[in-house]
């Protein structure tokens, strides 16, 4: 019997313990943490900068607006550096360590391929912002589509397509050159893409050049594609090597269209390439502020008003990848991983800064390319062509 109380009060200890660990865990409860994962260092930090600021205005509206199941959204960021093996380190930390919900980020496609393994691999819903490459939210191994990883984007398919189109229709060229970035899953995708299309169309491809990131003197490689006499040079890069390739292309005379994608769009591409170097040349894209619904002019005006400047395509994709996300969990009434990756796979009409926008049986998003074209150093808006 004298053994009772002293037992009776390791349970009181035990019990008020419990109580208190209770009460951590629901303080920790009062904020949503989602993971925010850019390019925030590095040769795509241009891009990783301006979709993680577009992502962070979307969820200060929305926590201004009360937040997302009462509760705030506390962002956990991290950088990838543009590099694949960091892209799985940095998904890691935030999944395993800061224990995330889900996870929003990416604009560079080896790295979305990268951070989606460990999406998968956690089961942890990821809607990559900018990453064009099938690779993403398709295992190349199965052919299946991953069951957790979803974009708010168009994929190569459809923008090499369009770009294919464009020269054909538009600009009525009838021989390409294609340069390639050999280095990058996004170029060598987008590029196939556009040769078959092209070939496929009446068009024809007369030359196929290669080179690295990092490289810098691209003159022979282009006298090469000068000697075959395309209408068009083809050039699915990236802005800093573009800004190059094109500047060198012009002071060896070629003033053919040179024709690209998405991953041109940055305001360093006319620093680095030059206003004069850049006319005639054009982009395919995701979004263009000139392209008018009432989404993207308020989501122009908060961008303008937040950082004093316009947004670029990648803001516009952070912004769109961020509040898509917040959709989910708002539909799914839960913060539960197979609940929001169920309520991303049912996304109809959500309202894009590029107009209504589904996600499809692949988990890729079904939206307008924008062709832009560069007229003294000033992106102007051609057209959007629809899916």
């Amino acid at each position: 019997m004298k053994r009772f109380p002293k037992m009776l009060c390791i349970l009181f200890i035990l019990v008020g313990m419990t109580a208190l660990v209770a009460g951590c865990g629901d303080s920790a409860s009062k904020d949503v943490k989602i993971g925010m994962v850019y390019e925030l260092t590095g040769n795509t930090a241009s891009y990783g900068t301006s979709a993680a600021n577009g992502a962070k205005l979307a969820f200060k509206e929305i926590n201004a607006a009360g937040g997302v199941l009462g509760k705030q959204i506390q962002i956990v960021t991290a950088d990838n550096k543009g590099e694949p093996s960091e892209s799985a380190n940095a998904m890691t930390k935030v999944i395993t360590q800061d224990r995330v919900v889900a996870v929003t980020g990416f604009t560079v496609s080896s790295c979305g391929i990268a951070g989606s393994v460990v999406a998968e691999d956690n089961k942890i819903p990821f809607v990559a912002a900018a990453t064009v490459n099938p690779k993403v939210t398709v295992d190349e191994r199965t052919g299946k589509v991953k069951n957790y990883t979803f974009r708010a984007c168009f994929i190569d398919s459809f923008q090499g397509t369009v770009a294919a189109n464009f020269a054909l229709n538009s600009l009525q060229v009838k021989k390409a050159a294609i340069l390639i970035d050999n280095s990058s899953d996004y170029s060598k995708g987008l590029a196939k893409v556009f040769k078959d299309v092209f070939n496929q169309r009446g068009g024809q491809v007369v030359a196929e050049e290669a080179y690295l990131q990092k490289d810098q003197d691209f003159k022979s490689t282009l006298t090469a594609i000068k000697a075959q006499n395309p209408d068009l040079v083809y050039i699915p890069g990236y802005y800093e090597d573009v800004g190059k390739i094109v500047k060198q292309a012009r002071e060896l005379g070629m003033t053919i269209p040179i024709l690209g994608g998405d991953a041109w769009d940055s305001p360093r591409l006319a620093e680095i390439g030059g206003p004069q170097a850049l006319n005639n040349t054009y982009f395919t894209n995701f979004y263009s502020v000139e392209d008018k619904n009432p989404v993207s002019n308020a989501f122009v005006a908060a961008y303008q008003k937040e950082y004093g400047q316009p947004p670029d395509s990648m803001a516009a994709m952070g912004y769109d990848a961020a509040r898509l996300l917040v959709d989910a969990i708002k539909r799914a009434n839960s913060t539960d991983a197979a609940k929001i990756r169920d309520a991303l796979a049912d996304t109809k009409k959500f309202q894009s800064v590029s107009g209504d926008m589904d996600l499809n049986a692949s988990h890729d998003a079904v939206r307008g390319v924008v062709i832009i074209e560069m007229k003294d150093g000033k992106q102007v808006y051609k057209e959007t062509i629809k899916q």
